[in-house]
């Protein structure tokens, strides 16, 4: 038994080891780490159980038999993050470049699998070149069997990608398919073809990061939710993220403890919104003064910043919160905005988790270079996800709520639950000074008149009163007691069902 023990540490050394010591210190001096410390860094310490450490591939052209390396160039296996179960992978760089062979996809396979049947999330932890090309097609099937899975995973577990490294071709396809996707600066990129068959088709020169890196991805394509500065600070803050994620759509959110008491004040709240309508104010103030300890995880920040994604807690449990921001184009809802806060609903109502949204919207931005790229299709994405969710949903209007845009953003009309809104809201087709031009146009030329009509419209319409009395808005609230009604609320909300009528699904406009 003795040697068999020696063979077995032997032969798990040599899989620890990856392409060798060589490749660690390179993978080092480009300020990378390698799989398995990113796996370490990422789970309780000792949680980390491997599944086939021993795989190899099995390809024989090209002289692909005289190079092979145990664990074929990925990572795979389970383990814990504060005590929650999550499976992981994390591509080998150093071994084969982290390229997917069709024995590599198997590992990944198998454990999206044993996610969806546990009930546990999916983590990838990418740094690859793309298929082995030495493979052929057998590479290519291997990619298919992976995006299978995620998108049969899809609203079971959460899945999350951090890029770590260069991912091309079939490695950004995956990611794509994933809940969020996050990126490392200056070291990680994505992009379908790189450089060189830019260059080759489209005669471009373009560098890695112009073409792919966490600029790009997190500013102009939102193919990313978020940049880090580097591996340590970037898995700090996926097992920040996972805290607030459900294991699967089976079970509620995780409830952490804390000491922010439900019912705090936030007297400053009354004074938040300016008394010129046209003055912006930031709404994250009042995210961070509402949600426990001030603690929220925003998603896509860099990103149609008019509108604000994220998660925070309500009594220890996670919500999801989707606010207008006044500080960045007057909180229009745009393409950008629409697309992104959609895509963000809809996540929170495959998981339950309830969304609170705070309204401060002068309606969608106007204009040929909003219309001509869809602004229809785009602002329909975040009606039809809201209209859709069936998770509860609070909405507080802090202040303007016009037009169509009052309706998209969790009004009562799209099955919202509980509307409030502050003293400040102004709920109309318009804004005075529009209204007013248009149904008393005869008296443009006299500015009395226009004076006159303009306070006229604003006490009758420019006020939460109107809306309240048709049932339309729950209550107006004090701004101090937001954080205490939405708990309240919440409470009330938890055990929230709504029948459903059958369909195969729906078919919302992409």
């Amino acid at each position: 038994m003795k040697h068999i023990i020696t063979e077995l540490e032997k032969r798990r050394e040599r899989a620890r080891a990856g392409g060798g010591e060589a490749r660690i210190e390179s993978q080092h001096r480009k300020g990378k780490l390698t799989a398995r410390e990113r796996i370490e860094l990422l789970l309780d310490p000792g949680s980390f159980e491997e599944f086939d450490m021993f795989v190899e591939h099995r390809n024989t052209d090209f002289g692909a038999d005289k190079n092979v390396i145990p664990g074929d160039g990925v990572v795979t296996g389970w383990g814990t993050i504060n005590g929650r179960m999550t499976y992981v992978y994390a591509k080998d760089f150093t071994v084969f470049g982290g390229s997917l062979s069709e024995t590599h996809a198997q590992k990944i396979c198998k454990i999206q699998d044993m996610a969806m049947q546990n009930g546990a999330p999916v983590i990838g932890l990418l740094d690859a070149g793309g298929a082995r090309i030495q493979e052929g097609v057998a590479s290519l099937a291997g990619y298919g069997e992976v995006f299978k899975r995620n998108v049969l995973a899809s609203g079971v577990v959460p899945q999350i990608s951090m890029i770590m490294g260069p991912c091309a071709g079939g490695d950004v396809y995956s990611p794509a398919m994933t809940d969020f996707i996050f990126m490392v600066r200056d070291t990680s990129y994505m992009f379908i073809t790189g450089p060189d068959v830019v260059k080759t088709v489209t005669q471009e020169d373009v560098t890695p990061e112009q073409l792919g890196g966490a600029k790009v991805h997190t500013t102009k394509s939102a193919v990313a939710d978020g940049a880090f500065e580097n591996d340590v600070v970037a898995i700090e803050e996926l097992r920040r993220l996972f805290d607030f994620l459900p294991l699967n759509n089976r079970q509620e959110s995780p409830s952490w403890p804390t000491d922010d008491a439900p019912g705090r004040q936030e007297m400053s709240l009354d004074t938040l919104v300016p008394e010129n309508p046209n003055k912006p104010y930031d709404m994250k103030e009042l995210i961070l003064k509402v949600v426990d300890e001030a603690d929220f995880f925003e998603i896509g920040e860099a990103f149609a910043r008019n509108i604000i994604t994220g998660f925070g807690r309500m009594e220890g449990k996670t919500v999801g919160i989707v606010a207008n921001q006044p500080m960045v184009l007057a909180g229009v809802l745009d393409n950008d905005a629409s697309r992104k806060a959609a895509r963000f609903v809809r996540f929170c109502d495959c998981f339950n988790i309830p969304i609170v949204t705070f309204v401060d919207v002068p309606g969608f931005l106007p204009g040929t270079a909003q219309e001509h790229t869809g602004i229809i299709k785009h602002g329909a994405k975040l009606l039809f996800a809201y209209a859709e969710a069936t998770c509860p949903k609070i909405t507080v209007i802090t202040r303007k709520a016009y037009g169509g845009a009052y309706d998209v953003m969790a009004s009562k009309h799209l099955r919202a639950d509980v509307n409030y809104a502050w003293p400040s809201a102004q709920i109309a087709v318009m804004g005075a000074k529009g209204a007013v031009e248009i149904i008393f146009r005869q008296d443009i030329g006299d500015p009395d008149k226009i004076a006159a009509r303009t306070k006229e419209y604003e006490d009758r319409f420019l006020t939460p009163f109107i809306a309240a009395s048709r049932g339309y808005i729950d209550d107006v609230i004090r701004p101090h007691s937001t954080r205490w009604r939405i708990v309240r609320a919440l409470r009330m909300l938890k055990n929230k069902q709504v029948p459903q009528i059958w369909k195969k699904h729906d078919n919302i406009p992409l």
